[in-house]
């Protein structure tokens, strides 16, 4: 049986999507409009979605149905 990779992370993933999505704007900059300046954008959105939504799963106001 083969062993799985782990790796430890030294970044929570809100810090390493806002990372992400600061690099993938920082990358559609240097594109002139155009569909492939459009793809990485909205790959920059998603990402700094996943972010938020992630640092809403874990608020404490959140609470689970009663």
């Amino acid at each position: 049986m083969q062993q799985r990779r782990r790796f430890k992370q030294t970044q929570s993933l809100e810090e390493r999507l806002a990372d992400e999505a600061q690099r993938l704007r920082l990358q559609a900059d240097v594109l002139a409009p155009g569909p492939d300046r459009e793809v990485i954008l909205k790959k920059a959105r998603q990402a700094e979605t996943g972010a938020h939504m992630s640092e809403w799963l874990r608020s404490s106001e959140l609470q689970p149905p009663k």
